[in-house]
């Protein structure tokens, strides 16, 4: 892609990735310019909110290379379509994953609203990567499309936090650092001289900085206690203080002796939550599972659908690991999965992402329903 006559944002998390993205851009000789997304909660006595460091990170590289930087206020939006998002499929025992609806509704979303629709391409600091998707029938529209691919870095890998944008979103996204290995941004920015070259990576969701998530879910929820019960044998073991705090697959917090025990399934209803014992329980597995409401990320003009994938490969949370299994159509946007091995903590709310056969191009993801 030609790049000299496109109008580039950046958006610059404060963090090393974006800031080697702005570095590898002006090293073309581009002159992109600056944002920061500004998500974090206002309450600053109550909420430990890292915000204000990675502003004056994004500053400093910004300033580095000469280009403005200007602070784009979403945090509005983000609390009433993310958190809320999040706070709702908690309530109703499902396990939501905000990260992936940042990207949707905020990085590619709300910004784009505000200010990203003056510029013809977004770059973020993303592992991830994109492939033309040019139809040769003539019937088609010859509107370029993109294939949203895989990093060659499997453990930064993040085409799974990407796999509910919209295509709209897609065909402005650029990620320029998404075919390098993590250990060579480092070595970029420690040769660059960037001011959070060892800067540690950021974990958990993203507004939160350092601010443990059951205390957040316990701002929004509160508690209510319910029992906990051994699947196998109907025993009561004790009392959860909500069922919003565990998920399924989850081992460590518990807090009952003689383990380790897993949290295998919840009853909504009976305020009841379910744990297995032992180190591997098949109850803990699962093969077969459901996922409703596709969002498709196959470019129109291959003319591809689901069905043209009789073996995939998915994840089901952020790990390296690749699953092979077949998919069955069971209509209206729902499609059953045949793994071929049993996967670990599967729970309802999550998103199921999918790969082709070498988990190279990501087809789309639709959220688990068991």
């Amino acid at each position: 892609m030609n790049l000299k006559d496109k109008r580039i944002a950046v958006l610059l998390s404060g963090g090393v990735d974006s800031s080697v993205v702005l570095y590898e851009l002006v090293r073309q000789g581009l002159q992109p310019d600056c944002f920061y997304i500004k998500i974090g909660p206002e309450e600053k006595e109550e909420w430990d909110c890292s915000s204000e460091e990675d502003l004056e990170m994004a500053t400093a590289v910004s300033h580095k290379y000469g280009c403005k930087l200007e602070v784009v206020d979403c945090h509005k939006e983000y609390w009433d379509q993310v958190s809320a998002y999040t706070i709702n499929k908690v309530r109703a025992g499902l396990t939501p994953n905000p990260d992936v609806m940042c990207n949707r509704l905020i990085k590619f979303g709300a910004f784009d609203e505000k200010r990203g629709h003056d510029y013809d391409i977004i770059a973020t600091g993303h592992y991830a990567q994109t492939e033309e998707a040019v139809s040769d029938s003539p019937s088609v529209n010859s509107q370029q499309q993109k294939w949203l691919c895989t990093s060659p870095d499997p453990v930064k890998d993040q085409t799974d936090f990407l796999a509910q944008i919209y295509d709209w979103q897609l065909q402005k996204a650029l990620f320029p650092i998404g075919h390098m290995m993590k250990e060579e941004v480092r070595e970029i920015a420690e040769r660059e001289h960037l001011v959070n070259a060892k800067r540690k990576d950021s974990q958990g969701i993203c507004f939160l900085g350092k601010i443990n998530y059951n205390d957040y879910i316990r701002r929004f929820l509160g508690e209510n206690p319910g029992d906990v019960i051994e699947l196998e044998t109907g025993k009561k073991l004790g009392q959860h203080k909500g069922l919003w705090f565990h998920t399924i697959g989850q081992r460590h917090g518990l807090g009952f002796g003689g383990g380790p025990w897993f949290a295998v399934k919840k009853d909504m209803q009976q305020n009841v939550l379910y744990v297995s014992k032992g180190y591997d329980p098949q109850t803990a597995y699962k093969k077969d599972f459901m996922f409703k409401d596709f969002h498709s990320l196959i470019p129109p003009t291959t003319q591809l659908s689901l069905l043209n994938y009789p073996t995939i490969t998915f994840k089901i949370r952020h790990t390296p690991e690749f699953h092979q299994a077949k998919l069955e159509d069971l209509g209206n946007g729902t499609f059953m999965v045949h793994s071929e091995t049993p996967i670990h903590g599967v729970a309802p709310g999550q998103f199921c992402v999918l790969y082709d056969d070498i988990h190279h191009h990501c087809l789309g993801s639709g959220e688990i329903t068991l």
